[in-house]
């Protein structure tokens, strides 16, 4: 008993107590704010079924932060050969019969099985920050050789085109920052950086002219014209900023007897426009005060890392985290096209949640294994 309680405590002195809670504070505010949504009959697609699933998520969630917290993460990394092909042929399995398209959506990013819905692409955002990890440790040192280089690429290029082919263009934008973000954080050669920041134009070129369809294009366009869009598409996000507007200081509050602005996908993409009218600028605040404080736990655990591997999982899933922060805030307070990137631990979606805490609960992992007193079911191996 005595042992087992020495475990327990060594766990919670390793663990990053911090970013675990700020991650439960998120999922919480989430939840009540789904319940309100739900409560007030503001949306069809936003009914008690949504709570609870979000809500059973985020259990989910923290059960595999300790679960994954407790599992040595050089462990997990070298089974890459697992979930790598288990995750890619999900994705492919979206271009099947099974494929699925969700409501307001424009991309086929979901697999259907039955009422049960999986989107593949939060999978394989795991299964990347892991197996490049992993790839760019082992080639760290010499990673400035050509042959290294396009190899670490390509890693890229394989899941990045596959998002896009499914028409996720905000998910490929994402996988395009973890790879940045890891290989930034390594010791890349200077020029590479002059050669990447010369093509940015000429990608951007091609994007729009081969990859991008006329509602991408529209959806960019009414952000650098406002008020000049034929097609509406804008009025998503009008009613974003009206919605954050009506909350003013304090919000309007969780039921509202003078109502509410409804906007479309307000319990997923938009959430962060209504928990803006429920809890005004005081809720919003908090909840970017959380954001920002998970996002700066995840890159200082980074620093902590016993080794390459740990270092480069952090700095991925930091670039996962800020990216879906980013993208999401800028797409709600219209500086930045709609986009369709859910809020971490905010936005509904099962599947997200889950991976997002799970991406959590192998960073936890670097921490709680970075010190040999601290390594649970230690076996004693090579230090790097």
């Amino acid at each position: 008993m005595k042992k087992i309680l020495n475990t327990i405590q060594n766990y919670f002195k390793a663990s990053d107590n911090g970013l675990v809670t700020a991650c439960v504070l998120c999922s919480a505010i989430s939840c009540i704010m789904l319940y309100s949504i739900a409560q007030n009959e503001l949306l069809d697609r936003c009914d008690f079924s949504t709570f609870r699933t979000q809500a059973l998520a985020s259990g989910l969630g923290l059960i595999m932060i300790g679960i994954l917290s407790v599992i040595d993460y050089n462990k997990i990394i070298r089974l890459w050969w697992l979930y790598a092909p288990a995750a890619l042929i999900l994705v492919g399995l979206t271009f099947t019969s099974l494929g699925y398209r969700r409501a307001g959506a424009d991309d086929q990013a979901w697999i259907a099985i039955g009422n049960f819905y999986l989107q593949p692409s939060e999978l394989l955002k795991l299964a990347f920050i892991l197996t490049f990890s992993f790839h760019l440790a082992k080639v760290e040192e010499n990673m400035n050789q050509i042959g290294n280089m396009l190899l670490l690429c390509l890693h890229a290029m394989i899941p990045i085109g596959l998002v896009a082919k499914q028409g996720d263009y905000g998910t490929a934008i994402v996988f395009v920052i973890i790879f940045l973000a890891e290989i930034l954080s390594a010791q890349i050669a200077l020029r590479y950086i002059l050669a990447a920041a010369a093509a940015i134009p000429l990608s951007g070129l091609i994007a729009w002219n081969f990859l991008l369809s006329d509602m991408h294009k529209n959806r960019i366009l009414v952000i650098l014209h406002p008020g000049t869009d034929p097609e509406n598409l804008e009025y998503q996000q009008d009613l974003g900023i009206a919605s954050l507007a009506n909350g003013k200081i304090f919000g309007v509050g969780l039921q509202s007897e003078n109502g509410y602005v409804r906007v479309p996908e307000m319990h997923n993409d938009f959430i962060y426009a209504y928990l803006g009218q429920a809890w005004g600028l005081v809720g919003s605040l908090l909840v970017l005060f959380l954001l920002t404080y998970i996002c700066i736990k995840v890159l200082t655990d980074s620093l902590h890392a016993k080794n390459y591997q740990g270092k480069f999982i952090c700095i991925g899933t930091f670039g996962m985290i800020f990216s879906h922060c980013f993208m999401n805030l800028g797409m709600v307070l219209k500086v930045m096209p709609v986009i369709g990137i859910p809020l971490p631990f905010m936005s509904a979606g099962g599947t997200a949640v889950v991976c997002m805490y799970t991406a959590i609960g192998i960073v936890n992992s670097t921490r709680c294994h970075n010190v040999r007193k601290h390594r649970m079911f230690y076996e004693a191996e090579p230090e790097r």
